[in-house]
């Protein structure tokens, strides 16, 4: 029988979906393959989303480049996580959410035609994104890091690494009042800084030159909040070189290769605040990407000129090796459904 949902006062009816989906497998390290696949059915308290498309995201790097610590195949549709789409079937139990709902949503196999997750995981979108892409879990991310730093206006805000994430993270302190030292290795993401609010910004060609500008600029004190946003020793290094003493020290980039050491010495005598800004509670997650939905359509933050480079799913490959090749101007890549 034919199933009718009512939304916002008119009765809708889902369109009839296919018996399979596409969906890209990453086979080996470098090698993805794009197979048909049984449509995935939402169990009760899941929804079924038919994906436009999901970010790709710098922690993806390493499985695609391949880690001693992965084992392959990956499962139809991973790593990818920073989707989002239209709601198109829903499973016993669910409430609020309709086909026909558009979502960004929290998942793990976003590299795909259809993908369920449950419920309290998806964010619904505000009609002003309709049309427009939103890889949730990305803008999500950034958000929940900026409520941690706890910036105030009038602080001196360093952000290490002007990728899409430093991006985000330059233009919301920069919104909250602080001055904002942007520090990159790639000229054009300064410019980018530039135009998401930074009031400073230095090429990093070497540690000695980006710690002698910043106590430059900071009269010798160091920055009140140093975000350190690559994820590899460099950065953290020189994120911990340009703190003030009693200032806070916030790991958002992803460390996922290992070890790292600390200069604890220095740690200890400027009595930093060290805070890794990683969340693992879905419900934190969830309420980053909410708030990331509602600044965006409100107008408070255009993360537009972030999405740089575009692939179809056929074209995945590709989009994995800008990734980790970083062709002039990339910042983000989107793979499209």
């Amino acid at each position: 029988m034919e199933l009718l949902f009512e939304k916002e006062g008119r009765v809708v009816c889902p369109p009839v979906s296919a018996k399979s989906m596409r969906g890209a497998v990453l086979t080996a390290p470098g090698r993805m393959e794009i197979n048909s696949f049984a449509l995935p059915e939402p169990a009760p308290g899941e929804v079924r989303i038919h994906l436009e498309g999901c970010g790709v995201c710098g922690s993806n790097l390493p499985p695609w480049e391949g880690r001693p610590w992965f084992k392959y195949p990956f499962l139809p549709g991973q790593p990818g996580h920073e989707g989002w789409g239209v709601v198109d079937a829903v499973g016993d139990g669910v409430g609020a959410t309709l086909p026909g709902t558009r979502v960004a949503f929290l998942g793990c196999r976003s590299f795909a035609e259809y993908e369920a997750v449950p419920e309290n995981s998806v964010v619904a979108l505000p009609e002003q994104l309709e049309g427009k892409p939103f890889p949730g879990e990305a803008l999500g991310c950034a958000f929940n890091v900026m409520k941690r730093c706890a910036i105030e206006p009038g602080q001196s805000v360093a952000v290490v690494g002007v990728g899409f994430l430093g991006s985000v993270l330059t233009a919301l302190a920069a919104r909250a009042g602080a001055r904002v030292i942007a520090v990159s290795r790639r000229p054009f993401a300064l410019e980018l800084a530039k135009y998401y609010g930074a009031a400073e910004v230095i090429q990093f060609d070497s540690r000695e030159k980006v710690l002698e500008r910043v106590m430059h600029l900071t009269s010798g004190r160091g920055c009140d909040r140093v975000i350190e946003a690559v994820g590899n020793q460099q950065a953290l290094d020189l994120a911990t070189d340009i703190t003030k003493e009693r200032s806070r020290l916030m790991i958002a980039g992803y460390h996922q290769d290992g070890m790292r050491s600390v200069n604890m010495q220095l740690w200890n005598w400027r009595g930093l605040d060290v805070i890794n800004a990683h969340e693992r509670d879905a419900r934190v997650y969830v309420d980053g990407v909410r708030a990331a939905a509602a600044a965006v359509a409100a107008g408070d933050l255009d993360p537009e000129p972030l999405y740089t480079h575009s692939f179809a799913l056929d074209q995945i490959g590709s989009a994995f090796e800008a990734l980790r090749d970083r062709p002039d101007g990339f910042l983000k890549a989107l793979v499209t459904l």
